[in-house]
């Protein structure tokens, strides 16, 4: 008769894959507050999170939606809106009194120059203290924050004559050459404020 060890099952949530367990052991070792931040089809949603025996404290939660309010008519997932939302997070979380945080991207891994470092590279430009390398090659560069790759996307697809792509946005009907404009004003209402 074989002895063979028994089989451990993981947690229920590591199963699910929504908890990376030993990435939160990390990340909670440090001591530090997590900015926590998650996708969803829509929008952004981003949180700052203290560790409590009983539970994760969440201290200051957003969602890019916000930029709604200060005149933001495009998409609240892309890129732009990314920066934008963590701008306006920023802000708002050291308006709270918090100075500095960890960045917690969950179980998934973030893209160089996506969503995640678009959000990040806001964060900071609001003034949080964020530990994230000194690597700049991560971040987006200036001219995807501002939207201007959308704008000549979609001026090739009206040119094409193709309309599956950026459907929501042709039919803003010129609503699309102004995002680099719109992308501006709310930053400066985000800075203002």
């Amino acid at each position: 008769m074989a002895s063979l060890k028994p089989k451990t099952v993981p947690f229920h949530r590591e199963r699910k894959r929504k908890t990376n367990y030993l990435k939160r052991l990390k990340l909670l070792l440090s001591k530090k507050k997590r900015m926590v931040l998650r996708f969803s089809n829509t929008k952004l949603n981003a949180q700052l999170v203290e560790f409590a025996p009983t539970g994760d404290k969440v201290l200051v939660a957003m969602d890019s939606f916000v930029l709604k309010k200060l005149g933001w008519k495009f998409s609240c997932k892309n890129l732009p809106a990314a920066y934008l939302a963590g701008l306006a997070f920023g802000k708002k979380v050291l308006k709270e009194g918090h100075q500095e945080a960890i960045f917690d991207t969950g179980a998934k891994a973030p893209l160089h120059k996506g969503k995640a470092y678009a959000f990040l590279k806001g964060a900071l430009d609001a003034g949080l203290t964020i530990p994230h390398g000194a690597d700049k090659e991560i971040f987006p560069s200036d001219e995807i924050l501002t939207g201007k790759h959308i704008q000549e996307d979609l001026e090739n697809v009206k040119k094409e004559g193709s309309r599956k792509r950026f459907t929501q946005y042709l039919k803003s009907d010129g609503e699309h050459k102004k995002i680099t404009d719109a992308f501006e004003q709310v930053k400066k209402k985000i800075i203002g404020n």
